[in-house]
C-alpha cells in the first residue's frame, strides 16, 4: 500500500525544492526559463520544420520513413555532434514525456523525501542511457547511404504519397535556381545559396550547445580546483591561485582568439573546448572561498571524525552545500558563451558551414540587409537576455535574505 502524501510540505521538502518554490515567485526568471525551454524545444524540433527528408514516401518500392531513418542513422542528413545530439533527443522526447507524466502521478501518492529519491534516480537513468545510445551512434554506426533527391522526385516523378516538413529545405542546401513547393526563402538567402530563416532556426542548436557545453567543461574544472583549493589549502591552494591570475592577466576573448588562432581550421567542438579552458578562474575562486567557509563547520568536522576520506567529505558533504553560486555563475556562463560564439562566427573564425547566428549577422551586415542583422541580432539578444535573468532569479532565490 502505497504512503499517504504528507500534509506538511515544508517538513520533508528538500533545499532545492524550497529554492525551486522562491524561484516561481520571481515572475520575470520563471518566464525566463519559459523562454530557455521554448529555445531548446525550437533546437530540438528544427527538422520537424524543416527538412528536405519526408516523413513518410509511398511509391512502387512500398512504404519507407526516411525522415526517421535519416535523424540518426544517415551522416548525409545530420552534419555532426550536435545535430546527432538534438536528432537523439528528438527521438527520445515522447519517452521522455511518458516518463515525466508517470512522475507526476506518483508524485501524488509519494512522500516528498521518497518522491525525490525516485525522481534522481529516474534522471540519472535517463542521463546514463542517453549517453550510451549517443556514443554507441556516433561511434559504432556510421554509415553513409546513399541520399535519394526526394524534393525532386515529388516535383517531377509524382510518387504515390508522401508528407514533407513544412520547408522542404535543409540549411546546408544550396538553393540557386530552386523552386517548388515548400521553398519559400522567407528571409532570403545568403551568398552560398543557402536559406538564411533555415540556419537561423538551426542556429540555435549550435549557440545552445556551445554554451551548456563550454559551461560544463569549465564548471567541471573549476569547481575540482576550486574544492582541492579550499580544503586542503596550503601549496595546493598557493598554486591554483597563482594559476587563477596568470589566467586573469589576459582578457578572455583575446585569449580564446590566441589559442585559435594556432589551430589550422577551428572546428564547433575546439570553439567549446577553448572557451571551457578559458572561462574556469571564475567558478574555482567562488568554490574556493565556499570551501574555505564551509570547512570548519560541525557536520564537515561529524564527517571526519567518522573516519571519511577527504574525497567523500569534498565531493558528498562539502560541495552540495557550496553548488548553489556554482549554479547562478553557469547560467551567466551561458549567456558569455553564446556572446563568444557569436563574435567569432562574425569575426569569421570557426566552421564556415555550421549555420551560426553571428555569421547570419555578419552576413547581413556585408549585403546591408537590415532586416537579417536585425533579426539575427534580435536571435542573440534574447538569448543572452533570458539566461541572464534565469541567472538572476536563481542567485536571489539562493539568498535567504532575498526569499519572500
Amino acid at each position: 500500500m502505497s504512503a499517504a502524501p504528507s500534509k506538511n510540505y515544508r517538513e520533508y521538502a528538500s533545499y532545492w525544492s524550497i529554492v525551486w518554490e522562491q524561484f516561481q515567485k520571481n515572475r520575470t526568471a520563471y518566464a525566463s526559463l519559459w523562454a530557455i525551454g521554448l529555445l531548446f524545444a525550437i533546437a530540438t524540433f528544427a527538422p520537424v520544420f524543416a527538412s528536405k527528408i519526408p516523413f513518410y514516401w509511398r511509391d512502387e518500392s512500398g512504404l519507407s520513413f526516411p525522415w526517421f531513418r535519416g535523424l540518426l542513422f544517415n551522416r548525409n542528413v545530420f552534419d555532426g555532434a550536435v545535430d546527432l545530439f538534438f536528432n537523439q533527443l528528438l527521438v527520445a522526447s515522447p519517452a521522455a514525456l511518458v516518463t515525466w507524466l508517470w512522475l507526476r502521478r506518483r508524485a501524488r501518492t509519494m512522500e516528498v523525501r521518497h518522491y525525490a529519491r525516485l525522481e534522481r534516480r529516474v534522471l540519472l537513468t535517463w542521463a546514463a542511457a542517453f549517453l550510451i545510445v549517443f556514443v554507441v551512434i556516433s561511434q559504432g554506426m556510421e554509415p553513409r547511404t546513399a541520399l535519394l533527391d526526394y524534393r525532386a522526385r515529388s516535383w517531377r516523378e509524382g510518387a504515390e504519397g508522401f508528407l514533407f516538413p513544412p520547408l522542404r529545405i535543409s540549411y546546408e542546401d544550396t538553393l540557386h535556381g530552386v523552386a517548388g513547393t515548400g521553398v519559400r526563402n522567407l528571409l532570403g538567402i545568403d551568398n552560398a545559396g543557402r536559406d538564411i530563416f533555415v540556419r537561423l532556426i538551426f542556429g540555435t542548436r549550435v549557440s545552445l550547445s556551445v554554451g551548456v557545453i563550454a559551461v560544463s567543461i569549465y564548471i567541471a574544472i573549476g569547481t575540482v580546483l576550486g574544492a582541492v583549493a579550499g580544503y586542503f589549502g596550503g601549496k595546493a591552494d598557493l598554486a591554483i591561485q597563482r594559476l587563477v591570475e596568470v589566467f586573469l592577466c589576459f582578457p578572455s576573448f583575446f585569449l580564446i582568439l590566441a589559442i585559435i588562432g594556432f589551430l589550422p581550421q577551428p572546428s564547433l567542438i575546439a570553439v567549446m573546448v577553448i572557451i571551457g579552458l578559458v572561462g574556469w578562474t571564475g567558478p574555482a575562486r567562488l568554490v574556493r572561498g565556499e570551501f574555505l567557509r564551509l570547512k570548519g563547520v560541525d557536520f564537515v568536522a561529524a564527517a571526519r571524525a567518522c573516519g571519511f576520506s577527504d574525497g567523500r567529505v569534498i565531493f558528498r558533504h562539502i560541495l552540495p552545500n557550496a553548488v548553489g553560486p556554482v549554479l547562478v555563475n553557469a547560467t551567466f556562463g551561458v549567456a558569455s558563451a553564446v556572446l563568444v560564439e557569436s563574435s567569432l562566427a562574425f569575426l569569421g573564425i570557426g566552421d564556415p558551414t555550421l549555420p551560426s547566428w553571428g555569421r547570419i549577422l555578419a552576413y547581413g551586415r556585408s549585403t546591408g540587409d537590415t532586416p537579417m542583422m536585425l533579426i539575427a541580432g534580435m536571435a542573440i539578444f534574447v538569448t543572452v537576455s533570458v539566461f541572464n535573468l534565469a541567472g538572476e532569479g536563481l542567485r536571489d532565490a539562493l539568498d535567504p535574505k532575498l526569499r519572500k
